[in-house]
């Protein structure tokens, strides 16, 4: 009887170890992790900011927090004419990084097609990973080790998801406005296209955002949807910016174009301002089957859409919204891959892929990677500067 029951237990422990196994295996392949050794910095927000908001139509108000846990926090606040060249610096307490920019209250709205052959670096799905940002943008010569443009008249495409599921947002963002400043001045090109992250930021979904970005809104005596809405300079900022844009015949766009958009005559000038009419408006399904609804929906929209690596499209399908705007590919972040790769004979490369995080690390080990296109090639570039052709 207790050899019977030893053969049972054996057998049951066995089996799940098998399926434990298996599970794991399973969660590996479609890109599961767990984050452990949290760093105790990412609750530091003592210097955090700049926090900008138009006080009225002359006057803004710069406000940066200081202050820790223990003792409570309060706001180094100054105010500026709003014409003035304002300084301001950002501070990353990880490693103690403070980089130092300007601020032009002058935002416009990017052109959305450029063609002028220089070279492109593309990474996308930062997610508020400010280290891992700036680490690979040295490593590929994007940036110097001073954190200086050195990308003469390249193009940096940033293909959405650079804000929420970690620390440091405000970080990144005031890093990514930096550098445009810089690459203008040098005959270069940030092009901070958006993604549905940044969306949800800006219609008050904070379902995926850190939670000290509600302690951050409390502190400044704001909601959080204050944080990016049409009063805050980052939000004016981030309102201005494209969906989808095309470099050098290559389109870019953080999920893709439905091949429903096929059955619409329509250019990007217009795809980029219907989904820019409605940055602030959330959406929702209604019965009006139009191109507004198509292009901002959920699922289908330019920013959340994962056809390309979840429908069963067939390569006519993908060839015909390429034919539709005059493009050789598409390049689309927003669905996770094992690598960055090509996809319907190089008309799809997808180059969203697991980042580190900041404050804390991950099991499996995570390594960056973007995409660099010279001329007709396209390469992996790697976290180390390494660069393979795809």
């Amino acid at each position: 009887m207790k050899k019977r029951i030893l053969r049972y237990v054996k057998h049951i422990s066995i089996t799940f170890v098998i399926l434990a196994a298996m599970a794991i295996s399973f969660g590996l392949y479609h890109g599961a992790s767990f984050r452990y050794a949290e760093n105790p910095e990412m609750m530091n927000w003592d210097k955090d900011g700049p926090y900008i908001f138009n006080k009225n139509d002359s006057v803004l108000s710069v406000n940066y927090i200081r202050g820790n846990q223990d003792d409570g926090f309060y706001l180094d606040q100054k105010e500026y004419a709003s014409n003035s060249k304002i300084p301001a610096y950002c501070y990353f307490p990880l490693d103690s990084t403070r980089f130092e920019f300007y601020l032009d209250n002058t935002i416009i709205i990017p052109r959305n097609t450029y063609d002028d052959k220089a070279k492109i670096l593309a990474i996308s799905d930062i997610e508020s990973g400010f280290r891992t940002f700036r680490d690979f943008l040295i490593a590929n010569k994007v940036i110097d080790k001073k954190l200086n443009w050195s990308f003469g008249n390249g193009h940096l495409v940033l293909l959405g998801d650079f804000v929420d599921r970690d620390f440091s947002t405000t970080q990144v963002l005031w890093f990514i406005y930096k550098l445009e400043q810089e690459a203008n001045e040098k005959g270069g090109t940030v092009h901070f296209i958006l993604g549905n992250h940044e969306l949800k930021n800006m219609q008050g979904n904070f379902e995926s955002t850190s939670p000290k970005y509600y302690h951050v809104a409390s502190i400044l005596k704001k909601r959080q949807t204050e944080l990016y809405d049409k009063n805050s300079f980052l939000g004016r900022w981030m309102s201005s910016k494209n969906t989808i844009e095309k470099i050098n015949g290559i389109l870019f766009s953080h999920g893709g174009l439905h091949s429903d958009l096929g059955n619409y005559k329509i250019d990007l000038d217009e795809v980029n301002q219907i989904i820019r009419n409605n940055y602030y408006k959330p959406y929702y399904p209604n019965p009006r089957k139009n191109i507004e609804q198509l292009l901002i929906s959920s699922h289908k929209g330019i920013a959340w859409y994962r056809g390309y690596f979840k429908d069963d499209l067939a390569q006519e399908d993908v060839e015909r919204n390429l034919n539709k705007f005059d493009a050789k590919a598409i390049v689309v972040g927003h669905t996770l891959q094992p690598k960055v790769n090509s996809q319907f004979n190089k008309k799809v490369i997808g180059i969203d892929v697991k980042h580190p995080k900041d404050y804390s690390k991950s099991f499996p080990n995570q390594e960056s990677e973007g995409l660099l296109i010279e001329g007709n090639n396209y390469y992996r570039v790697l976290h180390n500067g390494e660069m393979k052709k795809i």
